[in-house]
Protein backbone atom coordinates (compact mmCIF):
# COMPACT_ATOMS: atom_id res chain seq x y z
CA UNK A 1 0.00 0.00 0.00
CA UNK A 2 1.34 3.66 -1.01
CA UNK A 3 0.63 6.49 1.12
CA UNK A 4 -1.04 9.39 -0.30
CA UNK A 5 2.12 11.67 1.02
CA UNK A 6 4.50 8.93 -0.33
CA UNK A 7 5.05 8.25 -3.51
CA UNK A 8 7.14 5.11 -3.35
CA UNK A 9 6.29 1.98 -5.63
CA UNK A 10 5.75 -0.94 -3.74
CA UNK A 11 8.37 -2.64 -2.30
CA UNK A 12 7.81 -6.26 -3.54
CA UNK A 13 8.27 -4.23 -7.55
CA UNK A 14 12.06 -3.03 -7.01
CA UNK A 15 13.61 -4.67 -3.54
CA UNK A 16 16.47 -7.30 -4.84
CA UNK A 17 15.63 -10.59 -3.72
CA UNK A 18 19.75 -11.31 -2.55
CA UNK A 19 20.22 -9.06 0.08
CA UNK A 20 23.89 -8.53 2.05
CA UNK A 21 23.26 -9.28 5.91
CA UNK A 22 25.75 -7.01 7.79
CA UNK A 23 25.44 -8.33 11.25
CA UNK A 24 28.17 -10.41 11.07
CA UNK A 25 30.11 -6.84 11.26
CA UNK A 26 29.80 -7.69 15.02
CA UNK A 27 31.58 -9.08 17.77
CA UNK A 28 28.68 -11.85 17.61
CA UNK A 29 30.34 -13.41 14.82
CA UNK A 30 33.68 -12.49 14.28
CA UNK A 31 36.66 -11.35 16.99
CA UNK A 32 37.42 -8.24 15.83
CA UNK A 33 35.02 -6.19 13.60
CA UNK A 34 37.74 -3.94 12.75
CA UNK A 35 39.70 -6.35 11.59
CA UNK A 36 37.16 -7.39 8.66
CA UNK A 37 38.10 -5.79 5.36
CA UNK A 38 34.18 -4.40 5.57
CA UNK A 39 34.79 -1.96 2.51
CA UNK A 40 36.32 -4.79 0.21
CA UNK A 41 33.29 -6.74 1.22
CA UNK A 42 30.83 -4.31 0.32
CA UNK A 43 33.26 -3.40 -2.71
CA UNK A 44 32.93 -6.87 -4.03
CA UNK A 45 29.41 -7.41 -3.71
CA UNK A 46 28.65 -4.54 -5.62
CA UNK A 47 30.71 -5.73 -8.11
CA UNK A 48 29.12 -8.98 -8.34
CA UNK A 49 25.32 -7.99 -8.54
CA UNK A 50 24.29 -7.21 -4.82
CA UNK A 51 22.41 -4.05 -4.70
CA UNK A 52 20.77 -4.26 -0.93
CA UNK A 53 22.50 -4.65 2.05
CA UNK A 54 20.79 -4.95 5.65
CA UNK A 55 22.20 -3.42 8.61
CA UNK A 56 21.09 -2.27 12.56
CA UNK A 57 22.47 0.32 15.24
CA UNK A 58 22.51 -3.20 17.52
CA UNK A 59 25.22 -4.53 14.95
CA UNK A 60 28.02 -2.85 16.35
CA UNK A 61 29.93 -0.83 14.27
CA UNK A 62 28.24 -2.26 11.35
CA UNK A 63 26.58 1.01 10.30
CA UNK A 64 29.39 2.81 10.11
CA UNK A 65 31.59 0.43 8.41
CA UNK A 66 28.47 0.53 5.58
CA UNK A 67 28.60 4.35 5.55
CA UNK A 68 32.16 4.92 4.75
CA UNK A 69 31.92 2.23 1.95
CA UNK A 70 29.15 3.48 0.30
CA UNK A 71 30.34 6.93 0.61
CA UNK A 72 33.46 6.17 -0.66
CA UNK A 73 34.83 7.31 -4.28
CA UNK A 74 34.59 3.68 -5.47
CA UNK A 75 30.84 3.60 -4.56
CA UNK A 76 30.27 7.34 -5.73
CA UNK A 77 32.02 7.12 -8.94
CA UNK A 78 30.51 3.91 -9.99
CA UNK A 79 26.68 3.87 -8.83
CA UNK A 80 24.42 6.26 -7.50
CA UNK A 81 22.33 6.21 -4.64
CA UNK A 82 19.09 4.90 -6.29
CA UNK A 83 21.34 1.67 -7.58
CA UNK A 84 21.25 0.23 -4.00
CA UNK A 85 18.81 -0.44 -0.90
CA UNK A 86 20.09 -0.13 2.51
CA UNK A 87 17.85 -1.42 5.16
CA UNK A 88 18.34 -0.71 8.89
CA UNK A 89 16.36 -0.71 11.84
CA UNK A 90 15.15 1.05 15.40
CA UNK A 91 14.24 0.36 18.70
CA UNK A 92 16.90 -2.84 20.06
CA UNK A 93 20.15 -0.46 21.86
CA UNK A 94 21.72 -3.70 23.50
CA UNK A 95 21.48 -7.12 24.46
CA UNK A 96 18.81 -6.09 27.24
CA UNK A 97 17.78 -2.57 25.75
CA UNK A 98 15.02 -1.73 24.13
CA UNK A 99 13.77 2.16 23.25
CA UNK A 100 10.84 2.34 21.01
CA UNK A 101 9.78 5.50 22.55
CA UNK A 102 8.69 8.22 19.63
CA UNK A 103 11.82 10.71 20.85
CA UNK A 104 14.14 7.25 20.59
CA UNK A 105 12.81 6.25 17.01
CA UNK A 106 13.61 10.05 15.86
CA UNK A 107 17.53 10.02 17.15
CA UNK A 108 17.64 6.97 16.16
CA UNK A 109 16.54 7.46 12.00
CA UNK A 110 18.65 10.56 12.31
CA UNK A 111 21.78 8.76 13.74
CA UNK A 112 21.45 6.33 11.06
CA UNK A 113 21.33 8.42 8.75
CA UNK A 114 24.10 9.96 9.73
CA UNK A 115 26.11 6.93 10.11
CA UNK A 116 24.60 5.61 6.73
CA UNK A 117 26.18 9.03 4.87
CA UNK A 118 22.73 9.00 3.19
CA UNK A 119 19.79 11.49 2.41
CA UNK A 120 17.54 8.60 2.94
CA UNK A 121 16.86 5.22 4.11
CA UNK A 122 15.18 2.72 2.02
CA UNK A 123 13.70 0.69 4.70
CA UNK A 124 13.51 1.08 8.37
CA UNK A 125 12.34 -2.27 11.01
CA UNK A 126 11.74 -2.18 14.36
CA UNK A 127 14.08 -4.39 15.46
CA UNK A 128 13.06 -8.22 17.37
CA UNK A 129 9.89 -6.88 18.44
CA UNK A 130 8.87 -9.68 21.03
CA UNK A 131 10.84 -7.80 23.60
CA UNK A 132 8.78 -5.15 23.58
CA UNK A 133 4.86 -4.55 23.80
CA UNK A 134 2.43 -4.44 21.23
CA UNK A 135 1.91 -0.86 21.85
CA UNK A 136 5.38 -0.01 21.77
CA UNK A 137 5.72 -1.74 18.35
CA UNK A 138 2.57 0.39 17.58
CA UNK A 139 3.77 3.29 18.72
CA UNK A 140 7.23 2.97 16.56
CA UNK A 141 5.55 2.56 13.23
CA UNK A 142 3.33 5.30 13.72
CA UNK A 143 6.55 7.54 14.21
CA UNK A 144 8.35 6.08 11.63
CA UNK A 145 5.65 7.17 9.10
CA UNK A 146 4.98 9.93 10.36
CA UNK A 147 9.00 10.74 9.79
CA UNK A 148 8.60 9.05 5.94
CA UNK A 149 5.39 11.04 5.39
CA UNK A 150 6.80 14.35 6.51
CA UNK A 151 10.56 14.20 5.99
CA UNK A 152 10.66 11.42 3.26
CA UNK A 153 13.60 10.00 4.70
CA UNK A 154 12.01 6.64 5.42
CA UNK A 155 10.96 4.73 1.99
CA UNK A 156 9.47 1.67 3.76
CA UNK A 157 8.37 0.33 7.29
CA UNK A 158 8.49 -2.50 8.82
CA UNK A 159 9.04 -5.26 11.82
CA UNK A 160 11.80 -7.96 12.03
CA UNK A 161 11.89 -10.73 14.82
CA UNK A 162 12.35 -14.42 15.71
CA UNK A 163 9.07 -15.61 17.01
CA UNK A 164 6.47 -16.46 13.72
CA UNK A 165 3.90 -16.29 15.92
CA UNK A 166 4.35 -12.34 17.54
CA UNK A 167 4.97 -11.06 13.49
CA UNK A 168 1.94 -12.25 12.54
CA UNK A 169 0.59 -11.22 15.58
CA UNK A 170 1.92 -7.55 15.01
CA UNK A 171 1.32 -7.74 11.17
CA UNK A 172 -2.29 -8.08 12.09
CA UNK A 173 -2.55 -5.56 14.72
CA UNK A 174 -0.80 -3.01 12.34
CA UNK A 175 -3.40 -3.51 9.63
CA UNK A 176 -6.39 -3.69 12.20
CA UNK A 177 -5.53 -0.63 13.94
CA UNK A 178 -3.83 1.73 11.24
CA UNK A 179 -5.72 1.04 7.77
CA UNK A 180 -2.35 0.20 6.49
CA UNK A 181 -0.41 -3.21 6.10
CA UNK A 182 3.19 -3.12 7.04
CA UNK A 183 5.42 -3.49 3.95
CA UNK A 184 8.00 -5.64 5.02
CA UNK A 185 8.26 -8.07 7.73
CA UNK A 186 11.55 -9.89 7.69
CA UNK A 187 11.80 -13.42 9.86
CA UNK A 188 15.09 -15.05 11.00
CA UNK A 189 16.60 -18.51 11.46
CA UNK A 190 12.62 -19.50 10.78
CA UNK A 191 13.35 -20.74 7.86
CA UNK A 192 15.98 -23.32 7.21
CA UNK A 193 17.18 -27.11 6.64
CA UNK A 194 16.02 -27.40 10.35
CA UNK A 195 13.22 -25.21 10.76
CA UNK A 196 10.11 -24.15 8.43
CA UNK A 197 7.65 -22.47 10.68
CA UNK A 198 7.80 -19.46 8.08
CA UNK A 199 6.69 -20.98 5.64
CA UNK A 200 3.80 -23.35 7.33
CA UNK A 201 2.91 -21.12 9.73
CA UNK A 202 3.67 -17.19 8.95
CA UNK A 203 3.41 -16.55 5.24
CA UNK A 204 -0.52 -17.08 4.60
CA UNK A 205 -1.23 -15.16 7.45
CA UNK A 206 1.31 -12.35 7.03
CA UNK A 207 -0.02 -12.21 3.38
CA UNK A 208 -3.47 -11.83 4.46
CA UNK A 209 -2.20 -8.86 6.52
CA UNK A 210 -1.51 -7.18 3.63
CA UNK A 211 2.04 -7.49 4.58
CA UNK A 212 4.45 -6.78 0.99
CA UNK A 213 7.74 -8.53 1.38
CA UNK A 214 8.60 -11.32 3.58
CA UNK A 215 12.41 -11.77 3.18
CA UNK A 216 14.44 -14.94 5.25
CA UNK A 217 17.42 -13.68 6.97
CA UNK A 218 19.71 -16.23 8.80
CA UNK A 219 19.69 -19.32 6.36
CA UNK A 220 22.28 -21.17 8.52
CA UNK A 221 20.26 -20.54 11.95
CA UNK A 222 22.72 -17.73 13.26
CA UNK A 223 25.54 -20.29 12.47
CA UNK A 224 23.92 -23.32 13.80
CA UNK A 225 23.84 -25.32 10.93
CA UNK A 226 27.84 -25.37 10.03
CA UNK A 227 30.43 -27.97 10.34
CA UNK A 228 31.72 -26.21 13.33
CA UNK A 229 28.87 -25.58 15.01
CA UNK A 230 27.20 -22.03 16.30
CA UNK A 231 30.19 -19.08 16.85
CA UNK A 232 31.23 -18.64 20.11
CA UNK A 233 33.47 -15.49 20.37
CA UNK A 234 34.55 -15.16 24.22
CA UNK A 235 31.13 -16.65 25.24
CA UNK A 236 28.61 -18.79 23.76
CA UNK A 237 25.43 -17.02 23.30
CA UNK A 238 23.37 -18.82 21.16
CA UNK A 239 20.30 -19.76 21.98
CA UNK A 240 20.01 -23.45 20.94
CA UNK A 241 20.32 -26.59 23.36
CA UNK A 242 22.71 -29.12 23.29
CA UNK A 243 20.40 -31.69 22.47
CA UNK A 244 19.80 -29.88 19.12
CA UNK A 245 23.67 -29.02 18.56
CA UNK A 246 24.37 -32.65 18.68
CA UNK A 247 22.17 -33.93 16.00
CA UNK A 248 23.12 -31.16 13.99
CA UNK A 249 26.69 -32.23 14.42
CA UNK A 250 25.39 -35.78 13.32
CA UNK A 251 24.02 -34.57 10.43
CA UNK A 252 27.08 -32.64 9.50
CA UNK A 253 29.31 -35.62 9.49
CA UNK A 254 26.59 -37.46 7.29
CA UNK A 255 27.30 -34.84 4.72
CA UNK A 256 30.76 -34.87 5.11
CA UNK A 257 30.40 -38.52 4.14
CA UNK A 258 29.19 -37.31 0.92
CA UNK A 259 32.03 -34.82 0.29
CA UNK A 260 29.80 -31.86 1.30
CA UNK A 261 29.78 -29.33 3.83
CA UNK A 262 26.65 -28.73 6.12
CA UNK A 263 26.58 -25.42 5.70
CA UNK A 264 26.97 -25.54 1.47
CA UNK A 265 23.98 -27.69 1.34
CA UNK A 266 21.68 -25.60 4.17
CA UNK A 267 22.18 -22.32 2.36
CA UNK A 268 21.46 -23.64 -0.99
CA UNK A 269 18.82 -25.54 0.46
CA UNK A 270 16.88 -21.94 1.97
CA UNK A 271 18.26 -19.94 -0.83
CA UNK A 272 16.65 -22.20 -3.54
CA UNK A 273 13.22 -23.30 -1.96
CA UNK A 274 12.41 -19.81 -0.67
CA UNK A 275 13.37 -18.16 -3.79
CA UNK A 276 10.05 -20.03 -5.23
CA UNK A 277 8.03 -20.92 -1.84
CA UNK A 278 8.19 -17.30 -0.33
CA UNK A 279 7.48 -15.86 -3.75
CA UNK A 280 4.14 -15.10 -2.62
CA UNK A 281 5.57 -12.55 -0.40
CA UNK A 282 8.18 -11.84 -2.85
CA UNK A 283 9.93 -9.11 -5.14
CA UNK A 284 10.36 -8.85 -8.61
CA UNK A 285 14.03 -6.58 -7.94
CA UNK A 286 17.76 -6.90 -9.59
CA UNK A 287 18.34 -10.69 -8.95
CA UNK A 288 22.20 -10.33 -9.34
CA UNK A 289 21.91 -12.61 -12.09
CA UNK A 290 25.32 -11.68 -13.18
CA UNK A 291 24.22 -10.34 -16.87
CA UNK A 292 28.18 -8.44 -17.35
CA UNK A 293 27.61 -4.83 -19.43
CA UNK A 294 23.81 -4.15 -18.31
CA UNK A 295 22.11 -3.26 -15.31
CA UNK A 296 20.44 -6.50 -13.27
CA UNK A 297 16.44 -6.91 -14.86
CA UNK A 298 14.37 -9.51 -13.01
CA UNK A 299 12.13 -8.85 -16.55
CA UNK A 300 14.66 -9.45 -19.07
CA UNK A 301 16.32 -12.40 -17.58
CA UNK A 302 13.25 -14.10 -15.26
CA UNK A 303 10.25 -12.64 -16.24
CA UNK A 304 9.36 -10.68 -14.36
CA UNK A 305 8.44 -13.55 -11.90
CA UNK A 306 8.40 -12.24 -7.92
CA UNK A 307 11.37 -14.26 -6.47
CA UNK A 308 11.18 -15.00 -2.27
CA UNK A 309 13.98 -12.39 -0.85
CA UNK A 310 16.51 -13.84 1.45
CA UNK A 311 19.30 -12.13 3.44
CA UNK A 312 22.60 -13.81 3.28
CA UNK A 313 25.57 -12.86 5.57
CA UNK A 314 29.13 -13.36 5.04
CA UNK A 315 32.94 -12.43 6.58
CA UNK A 316 35.29 -13.15 3.89
CA UNK A 317 35.34 -12.88 0.59
CA UNK A 318 35.69 -16.58 -0.26
CA UNK A 319 32.18 -16.86 1.71
CA UNK A 320 31.16 -14.11 -0.31
CA UNK A 321 32.25 -15.80 -3.84
CA UNK A 322 30.62 -18.80 -2.56
CA UNK A 323 27.30 -18.18 -1.94
CA UNK A 324 27.08 -15.70 -5.22
CA UNK A 325 28.37 -19.14 -7.11
CA UNK A 326 24.85 -21.33 -5.05
CA UNK A 327 22.96 -17.87 -6.13
CA UNK A 328 23.90 -17.70 -9.49
CA UNK A 329 23.06 -21.42 -9.99
CA UNK A 330 20.16 -21.28 -8.45
CA UNK A 331 18.92 -18.93 -10.75
CA UNK A 332 20.15 -20.95 -13.68
CA UNK A 333 18.12 -23.74 -12.95
CA UNK A 334 15.07 -21.87 -13.18
CA UNK A 335 12.62 -21.60 -15.68
CA UNK A 336 14.72 -18.91 -17.94
CA UNK A 337 17.82 -20.19 -15.95
CA UNK A 338 19.66 -21.60 -19.44
CA UNK A 339 19.38 -18.23 -21.61
CA UNK A 340 19.88 -16.01 -18.35
CA UNK A 341 23.80 -18.23 -17.96
CA UNK A 342 24.36 -17.93 -21.19
CA UNK A 343 24.50 -14.28 -21.88
CA UNK A 344 26.37 -14.09 -18.63
CA UNK A 345 28.90 -15.97 -19.89
CA UNK A 346 28.60 -19.12 -17.88
CA UNK A 347 28.89 -22.50 -19.17
CA UNK A 348 25.75 -22.99 -21.79
CA UNK A 349 25.30 -26.23 -19.86
CA UNK A 350 24.90 -24.58 -16.62
CA UNK A 351 21.45 -24.88 -16.77
CA UNK A 352 21.15 -28.72 -17.04
CA UNK A 353 24.14 -28.69 -14.09
CA UNK A 354 21.93 -26.77 -11.85
CA UNK A 355 19.15 -29.10 -12.72
CA UNK A 356 21.20 -31.95 -11.61
CA UNK A 357 22.65 -30.63 -8.70
CA UNK A 358 19.48 -29.30 -7.15
CA UNK A 359 18.72 -33.20 -7.30
CA UNK A 360 21.49 -34.18 -5.10
CA UNK A 361 20.95 -31.30 -2.73
CA UNK A 362 17.22 -32.34 -2.32
CA UNK A 363 18.70 -36.11 -1.72
CA UNK A 364 21.10 -34.90 0.88
CA UNK A 365 18.13 -32.56 2.75
CA UNK A 366 16.14 -35.39 2.98
CA UNK A 367 18.77 -37.33 4.71
CA UNK A 368 19.55 -34.24 7.00
CA UNK A 369 15.87 -33.67 7.53
CA UNK A 370 15.87 -37.57 9.06
CA UNK A 371 18.69 -37.38 11.24
CA UNK A 372 17.04 -34.14 12.68
CA UNK A 373 13.72 -35.26 12.73
CA UNK A 374 12.96 -34.92 16.53
CA UNK A 375 13.93 -31.40 16.17
CA UNK A 376 12.72 -30.20 13.05
CA UNK A 377 10.46 -26.89 13.49
CA UNK A 378 12.08 -26.75 16.96
CA UNK A 379 12.08 -22.96 17.98
CA UNK A 380 14.10 -21.66 21.40
CA UNK A 381 12.10 -19.26 23.15
CA UNK A 382 12.34 -15.68 22.79
CA UNK A 383 13.17 -13.67 24.76
CA UNK A 384 14.42 -15.80 26.93
CA UNK A 385 12.66 -16.70 30.66
CA UNK A 386 13.61 -13.98 33.25
CA UNK A 387 14.34 -11.27 30.43
CA UNK A 388 13.92 -7.61 31.77
CA UNK A 389 14.63 -4.45 29.58
CA UNK A 390 17.22 -2.80 31.30
CA UNK A 391 17.29 0.41 28.97
CA UNK A 392 17.85 3.45 30.92
CA UNK A 393 17.80 6.49 29.45
CA UNK A 394 21.30 7.86 28.52
CA UNK A 395 22.70 11.21 27.05
CA UNK A 396 22.41 11.72 23.85
CA UNK A 397 26.12 12.51 23.74
CA UNK A 398 27.71 9.37 24.95
CA UNK A 399 29.43 7.28 22.93
CA UNK A 400 28.90 3.67 21.94
CA UNK A 401 31.05 1.06 23.59
CA UNK A 402 32.65 -0.12 20.16
CA UNK A 403 33.20 3.28 19.25
CA UNK A 404 37.37 2.64 19.38
CA UNK A 405 40.02 4.51 17.14
CA UNK A 406 40.63 1.40 15.88
CA UNK A 407 40.92 1.03 12.05
CA UNK A 408 39.97 -1.29 9.42
CA UNK A 409 42.41 -2.79 6.87
CA UNK A 410 42.53 -1.15 3.44
CA UNK A 411 39.75 -2.13 1.10
CA UNK A 412 40.49 -4.81 -1.65
CA UNK A 413 38.60 -3.43 -4.95
CA UNK A 414 37.56 -5.81 -7.69
CA UNK A 415 39.76 -7.40 -9.81
CA UNK A 416 36.71 -7.71 -12.88
CA UNK A 417 35.50 -3.41 -12.75
CA UNK A 418 36.21 -2.28 -15.98
CA UNK A 419 39.70 -0.21 -16.37
CA UNK A 420 37.91 3.01 -16.82
CA UNK A 421 36.25 2.40 -13.30
CA UNK A 422 39.88 1.12 -11.34
CA UNK A 423 41.16 4.68 -13.03
CA UNK A 424 38.38 6.70 -10.75
CA UNK A 425 38.70 4.47 -7.33
CA UNK A 426 40.63 5.85 -4.22
CA UNK A 427 40.35 4.00 -1.22
CA UNK A 428 39.12 6.05 1.68
CA UNK A 429 41.38 6.21 4.31
CA UNK A 430 39.61 5.01 7.88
Amino acid sequence: MVSETNPSPPLSNILPPLIFGCATFNVQFVEDPYALDSAGLIYKALSLGVRAFDTSPYYGPSEEFLGKALDSPFVRNNFSRKDYFVLTKVGRVAASEFDYSPSWVRQSVQRSLDRLKSEYLDVVYCHDVEFVSPEEVLGAVKELRRIRDETGTIKYVGISGYPVSTLCDLAERVKEETGEPLDVVMSYANFTVQNSTLLSKGVSRLQAAGVDVVPNASPLGMGLLRQCGPPIIGEDWHPSPQGLRAVVHRASNFVDCHDEKLEVIAIRYALETWLREGSVVGSRGDPASGVQGERESNEQNLGGKKLGVSVMGVSSSSELEKTMQVWRSILDGLENGQETAIRAGRWKRDHEWSLNRQKAVQILTEGIQEILEGWLDYTWPSPPPGYVNTREQKPESEPAPWLTPAASPEADVPDDLPAEAKDRIQIPLR
